[in-house]
């Protein structure tokens, strides 16, 4: 593993200041992160690591005003326990007990999770086998002549077909939650995007500090489900959260393009209506109207319109 030097922060304003010398980069749970160094996968490794767990209540679960406000520490496993999965928030619950496995969960943060760098086999390639151009500006990107099984079926930003692997970010957009960082509170639809190794909007010396789930419309329930290879522990094919109730609907999928993809088709299609095996179905077709597959993904379609149906029914 690439030598480097290790940090403690003590509060926020510690990490900032760490964070705010050059190639310097954030450390959560680890689970991401270290796997990430030990395969040498970019030439632009950090050369410090700041530790954000030694950070003191940056790992509270609380509710306040109908809000519930999780620090960015906060483990997944304990995120699953908190949430009441019969409650508004359910959505959110079981997307954290789908991430990995229990050791995992254990481990992993919800800052983490929706922080976490890609996980295309061409950019985590070892030793940067494959300098695509999320590492390098001027280089390619390799999954659109290569293998593209796992790849983005509704195009491209900035030329990189690589998607997003959090199970929790869709559960944060379908109930519309907000990410507070040290700079800023943002939508968590807007939170997301591609800006060279990032996932995020943030700057290097940016970090969240909480997520906050607003209390959804009246009778509102929400699920998530996910498609693995592995069911028991894997990375999502396809993920689906939706929200429904009162009148509205969020419906999110992930792992299916570049950043979480809200369904607005598909949440025109149900808003409103009875959810029943008809609406639902038609809903999910509108959710995959706009795709744009590759030579090998095509097969991702169908699966990302089961997940849309299976996440409305399971809101009846």
């Amino acid at each position: 593993m690439k030598q480097f030097k290790y940090v403690n922060a003590s509060s926020v304003e510690g990490a900032v200041s760490a964070l705010a010398e050059s190639n310097s980069a954030p450390i959560a749970g680890g689970t991401d992160m270290l796997t990430y160094l030990k395969a040498f996968v970019s030439p632009n490794s950090p050369e410090t690591l700041v530790n954000l767990k030694t950070i003191p209540d940056l790992d509270t679960i609380t509710e306040s005003g109908g809000v519930l406000k999780i620090g960015a520490m906060a483990k997944l496993a304990d995120i699953n326990e908190y949430i009441d999965e019969s409650g508004p928030w359910a959505a959110l619950g079981t997307a954290a007990h789908k991430v990995g496995t229990p050791q995992l969960r254990n481990m992993g943060t919800i800052g983490g999770n929706i922080c976490q760098y890609v996980r295309c086999w061409y950019y985590r390639s070892e030793h940067n086998g494959f300098p695509c151009l999320r590492k390098n500006p001027s280089g390619l990107c390799y999954a659109l002549t290569g293998d593209n099984r796992y790849h983005s079926i509704f195009g491209a930003v900035s030329g990189c077909v690589a998607v997003n692997p959090s199970d929790t970010a869709p559960a944060l957009v379908a109930l519309n939650a907000k990410i507070v960082t040290t700079k800023q509170e943002v939508n968590a639809e807007d939170f997301f995007t591609v800006n060279g190794e990032k996932s995020t909007i943030m700057d290097d010396d940016e970090i969240v500090k909480e997520i906050q789930v607003p209390a959804q419309p009246s009778g509102t329930k929400s699920s998530f489900v996910k498609f693995a290879i592995r069911k028991a522990w894997d990375f999502p094919i396809v993920n689906c959260a939706a929200a429904i109730g009162g009148g509205e609907a969020r419906i999110c999928l992930n792992a299916v393009y570049n950043k979480p993809y809200r369904a607005v088709e598909a949440e025109n299609a149900i808003k409103g209506k009875t959810i029943n095996e008809e609406n639902a179905e038609a809903a999910s077709s509108a959710a995959v109207t706009d795709t744009i597959v590759l030579p090998g993904n095509a097969y991702i379609v169908q699966i990302a319109k089961t997940m849309v149906k299976r996440a409305i029914l399971a809101c009846a």
